[in-house]
């Protein structure tokens, strides 16, 4: 059993939704998607709502997050650290092998074509969007995207979380609506 200190559950939780946004994962059912948790579990460890801290969901989310433990071993005991270490890694390594599964082969055809032969790529390539890193996604995005991003990262936390409330509202409204982006 892995012992926590005292005030390990509220710094964890900050450092959890920090890495949330970093890793782009933008509600508590997503990251109980990503942890394959259910979403009621999830909301109850993300409010406090339980009387004790969760060892396996603490592994779980610094896994599916891919927080880096010098984040969050300060709020585990000395005697504990090793034990995290190794929930941690089984966890990397049981995404890892799901990723693997879930990824498809990419196959290739030879077409001739005015009489030259040419190879044309078909089915995933084994990268997906989500596989990409927060540099890789910037650099795909629109100059106006940017100058937004800009925008949206100069405003205090209070006027951020407006904005993103106010997405979310206009995804739920369209997702009502039946409408496709």
């Amino acid at each position: 059993m892995i012992s926590f200190t005292p005030d390990f559950l509220d710094v964890f939780l900050g450092v959890v939704r920090k890495y949330m946004q970093f890793r782009g994962v933008g509600t508590q059912k997503d990251l109980a998607e990503l942890t394959q948790t259910g979403i009621s579990t999830m909301s109850r460890f993300l409010n406090l709502k339980t009387s004790t801290i969760d060892e396996q969901m603490v592994a779980k989310i610094i896994a599916a997050l891919d927080i880096p433990l010098h984040e969050v071993i300060d709020g585990v005991e000395e005697d504990s650290t090793e034990t995290l270490k190794k929930l941690v890694q089984f966890y990397k390594d049981e995404i890892k092998g799901a990723a693997a599964e879930d990824s498809k082969t990419s196959a290739t055809a030879t077409i001739s074509i005015g009489g030259r032969k040419h190879q044309v790529p078909f089915g995933e390539t084994g990268s997906r969007r989500s596989d990409l890193t927060i540099r890789e996604k910037m650099e795909t995005l629109s100059p106006r995207q940017k100058a937004y991003l800009n925008d949206f990262l100069n405003l205090d936390i209070n006027d951020r979380d407006l904005i993103v409330d106010l997405g979310e509202s206009i995804f739920r409204y369209f997702r009502q609506r039946n409408v496709e982006f």
